[in-house]
């Protein structure tokens, strides 16, 4: 049902690397979700007046808090549609992650409202009434809230994006949150123990945890997190499937947001190889990166050379060193100069906990154990473990 309505109202089929299938998929969550959470605020406030709870009001509160948060959504995607322009020349795409990490800090706060007022409700507790209509203004509020965190993550799942995904979150946790709410109301009237309080800050606690990691969600783009292990070995598979490229390393991924991703890498080819016949496959390599993963990418050539026996031997005996230190440790752009200097890079793990000087003495002084007259030059480069 909602893939049939998303094909109606979206342009490209739904593509999720349309930028205008991106907006309107936020807008289209924005719009709705500022309508039903004003209603649903209008609703439980009423409701909370009228039984006295203190956890009803406070999650009238919220819904209005949530509204204000697809504010920030509609907001948010309209800015990252953008195009690119002269102060921005990689586009407006991070703005989506910015209005997800504002819903974030939003469902944060409401829940740090909530604990503190169901703190005072557990330290002066206070007769609540469940009526009839109050009971059903909380179900009805259940319903819609699952709905539309289904609506909202389906949405996510289609543009793979982390401020719908926070604004499912959200969705879920208040449908979770007036549950417990409807629960001590109706604990409380036929047990006749208050509730309300301790009900309170459980919801709290659970709104909290979700803030947080809806929040961890959007920061990690921002701050620059790793990219996905599948898709680097993806890339890595792609690159390594032209015969002329003998490997690959120090592979970055820059993310400007969604449908804007940059990356660069270095690719081991054969020193003798013709460059304009290497330039070629270069270049088929970088339109074919473009097609399957949507990245603009720049290889770096590093040539490799394949017929000296000396070199090869040293690149075997560096490697075998470097797994001494870490098993993971790599080996790669060894190359011999004059005077007996061998010039090459170490990758090891971030978990490695020797520092890169330490890293590359221990290195110098097993290398000139083994090879006296060897005068090493090591450059050392970190990386995450797949």
């Amino acid at each position: 049902m909602l893939d049939a309505i998303l094909l109606r109202i979206l342009p490209d089929g739904g593509r999720p690397d349309s930028p205008d299938c991106r907006r309107r998929c936020g807008l289209l969550a924005g719009g709705a979700g500022v309508a039903l959470n004003l209603l649903l605020f209008a609703g439980k406030l009423l409701a909370g007046i009228v039984t006295g709870a203190i956890s009803v009001t406070a999650d009238a509160f919220n819904n209005l808090s949530d509204a204000a948060g697809s504010v920030v959504t509609l907001a948010g995607f309209r800015m990252a549609g953008q195009r690119a322009d002269e102060r921005h020349p990689f586009g407006h795409g991070r703005i989506e992650y910015l209005a997800g990490l504002a819903v974030s800090m939003l469902i944060l706060l409401v829940g740090l409202e909530l604990a503190r007022s169901s703190v005072g409700k557990i330290l002066r507790p206070e007769e609540t009434a469940l009526t009839l209509p109050a009971a059903a203004v909380l179900a009805a509020s259940i319903l819609v809230k699952l709905g539309m965190g289904r609506f909202n993550a389906a949405l996510s799942r289609r543009i793979d994006s982390a401020a719908l995904k926070a604004a499912a979150l959200d969705a879920q946790t208040d449908a979770l949150a007036t549950s417990a709410v409807l629960a001590g109301l109706a604990a409380s009237r036929l047990l006749h123990v208050q509730l309300d309080g301790w009900l309170g800050l459980g919801v709290a606690a659970f709104i909290l945890r979700t803030g947080w990691t809806a929040a961890k969600d959007t920061l990690d783009p921002l701050l620059g997190a790793r990219p996905d292990p599948a898709m680097v070995k993806d890339i890595e598979t792609l690159i390594l499937s032209h015969r002329q490229v003998l490997g690959i390393h120090d592979l970055v991924i820059h993310d400007y947001g969604p449908g804007r991703r940059m990356m660069s890498v270095h690719a081991e080819v054969p020193a003798r190889s013709e460059l304009v016949d290497i330039h070629a496959v270069i270049d088929h390599i970088e339109r074919e990166l473009d097609r399957r993963f949507g990245l603009e990418a720049v290889i770096h050539l590093d040539p490799v050379d394949q017929d000296d026996p000396h070199a090869r031997r040293l690149l075997a005996l560096a490697s075998e060193l470097v797994r001494d230190i870490d098993p993971a440790a790599t080996v790669h752009d060894l190359r011999c100069g004059r005077d007996g200097e061998v010039a090459f890079d170490v990758v090891v793990p971030y978990e490695v906990s020797l520092t890169d000087d330490e890293v590359r003495a221990a290195l110098e002084e097993a290398l000139c154990a083994r090879e006296p007259d060897c005068r090493p030059v090591i450059g050392v480069d970190r990386t995450y473990v797949l």
